[in-house]
């Protein structure tokens, strides 16, 4: 491994000054992500600035009825916060579908919009890949794609972003709040990651010391219902090959409102803008599902092997929202 100095940050103020320092600087949040990445020597920092320490670890309730999430909050202890669990249950469902219990209790809320693909060409160092390496290719594409991305995607990546929670998050119109150099800003989480381009070693539109220091949950339209729903290899301890996270609300038969996102699936949570524009305002039923769904899809330009997932979402989603009228 290659040697590195350790900070403990004191304040959010003392972590971006010695971030903006140091350009080889990245902050430790849990560790459940970036210590595999340097232990496979993928990542490198010359330092790691600990930002566990940080008071950044509460749930609090806003004065417009939503909710504040520290950007160190525990992913075991938000999915089990009484609020979330009862007013956006699809964040809990999410946060409970990934990891195990362990990392769960170790993983951050900042960390888990963070994490990197887990594609195995930019896991393996002796192979070719553009997000690690820029220019030296994407051997995906031709190789092992089988989950890989089917939306979104460029000749220079084929990468899916592999967070949960952050599905659900795109689905409930989050908000990350990011503290840097230049001061605070605020983000919606739908444009905090980017699709690849001819840039994909740049997952987010994170600029260079910023720390994200919460995440800002809007209150939900009046009688809204959540879920979120994967489709993964095995039962537990795997990414999703397609995940659902959708949010609506039903009046006298027609849908009121309608947030729809997928995971695995893209470079970034996908939320589902034309499908949700054909749902709005429609009767609820077996047919519309499915027409809005087909129209999000349509998009899709699935590789060799992985034209499965195209069906795998369009199945998921249209079972959900089915799902989710009827509660509601």
């Amino acid at each position: 491994m290659k040697p590195f100095e350790y900070l403990r940050a004191r304040t959010t103020a003392e972590a971006v000054r010695a971030s903006t320092d140091r350009p080889g600087a990245v902050y430790l949040g849990g560790g459940t992500n970036l210590v595999d990445l340097m232990k496979l020597g993928v990542t490198t920092p010359d330092l790691l600035i600990d930002v566990s320490g940080l008071p950044l670890d509460q749930v609090a309730d806003t004065a417009d009825g939503g909710l504040r999430i520290g950007a160190t909050v525990r992913n075991s202890d938000l999915a089990g916060h009484r609020t979330v669990r009862t007013r956006y249950p699809a964040l809990s469902q999410a946060l409970l579908s990934g990891a195990s219990g362990q990392l769960r209790n170790t993983a951050t809320t900042g960390g888990n919009l963070l994490q990197r693909t887990r594609c195995p060409y930019f896991q393996d160092t002796s192979k070719p890949c553009n997000k690690r390496v820029p220019g030296t290719g994407c051997p995906a594409r031709e190789g092992a794609h089988r989950d890989l991305a089917v939306l979104g995607h460029s000749a220079d990546c084929v990468a899916t972003h592999p967070s949960d929670m952050a599905v659900a998050m795109a689905a409930l119109d989050a908000v990350v709040q990011l503290y840097g150099p230049d001061g605070e800003r605020s983000v919606p989480v739908t444009d905090f990651h980017r699709l690849p381009g001819d840039t994909p070693e740049r997952d987010t539109v994170i600029r260079p010391g910023e720390l994200i220091t919460e995440v800002l949950l809007p209150p939900g339209p009046d009688g809204a219902v959540s879920l979120y729903r994967k489709a993964r290899d095995r039962a537990s301890y795997a990414f999703a090959l397609v995940s659902v996270a959708a949010v609506v609300t039903v009046r006298d038969g027609r849908i009121q409102h309608a947030a729809l996102a997928f995971g695995g699936l893209a470079h970034c949570p996908w939320r589902a803008r034309a499908a949700e524009e054909v749902l709005r305002g429609a009767t609820a039923g077996h047919d519309t599902f499915t027409r809005a769904v087909d129209v999000e899809l349509a998009a899709a330009r699935p590789l060799r092997d992985n034209a499965f997932k195209v069906e795998l979402a369009r199945g998921l989603a249209v079972d959900a929202l089915a799902a989710l009228t009827a509660a509601a």
